[in-house]
């Protein structure tokens, strides 16, 4: 580790996208509160749009108008997620924003799916330190985002973009196209 980054503080290097340790104090209370904040969201009735929108707006770090999060989301932070206008992120979504998570207008996030802009080393070592590295994830307008999807740090999706149930986006996804399978790939264009 450079030394530099010896004299950073987890968040700091969280921010500065390097390694750092995931279990660190100031990082596990941002968990606590998005938690915290993710079960009052989900404890509201589905059918009261108007509270469910007002949790989700507490939630977010930014948010368009119509806005609508079904029961099951989850996230790590909730700051570092901005969406654009009518968002909807259907049931189960988890989203781990270490790093921020931007949608454009006009997206759509099917169920059960995972946005996680966190991951680990490949080598036991640095799982055994509980590092991470956290890479921003961007989403363009009109994404409709299927059902148990994965998209991993660091990716851009275009606009126009439709990702078919199941892919796993570990690259980027170019304008107006559909991706699908594991690893992703572009198995059409969109006029």
């Amino acid at each position: 580790m450079p030394e530099h980054d010896a004299q950073m503080t987890e968040m700091e290097k969280l921010e500065a996208g390097l390694p750092y340790r995931y279990d660190d104090p100031a990082l596990a209370r941002l968990k606590d509160t998005a938690s915290q904040r993710c079960a009052r969201l989900n404890a509201i009735d589905p059918l009261d749009a108007a509270a469910r929108e007002a949790a989700a707006r507490e939630l977010l770090g930014q948010a368009g108008d119509e806005l609508d999060i079904q029961p099951g989301f989850h996230c790590d932070n909730g700051q570092n997620i901005r969406v654009g206008r009518r968002f909807t992120a259907n049931f189960n979504v988890t989203i781990l924003d270490g790093a921020p998570v931007t949608f454009g207008d006009y997206c759509m996030v099917g169920p059960g799916t995972l946005i996680a802009t966190t991951g680990h080393p490949l080598k036991a070592q640095g799982r055994r330190e509980r590092l991470a590295v956290s890479e921003p994830i961007t989403v363009g307008d009109d994404v409709w985002i299927g059902g148990n999807c994965v998209i991993t740090g660091g990716v851009a999706i275009g606009s126009n973009v439709v990702v078919a149930a199941g892919a796993v986006v570990t690259k980027d996804v170019p304008d107006n196209c559909v991706v699908a399978g594991v690893p992703a790939r572009v198995i059409k264009q969109l006029g």
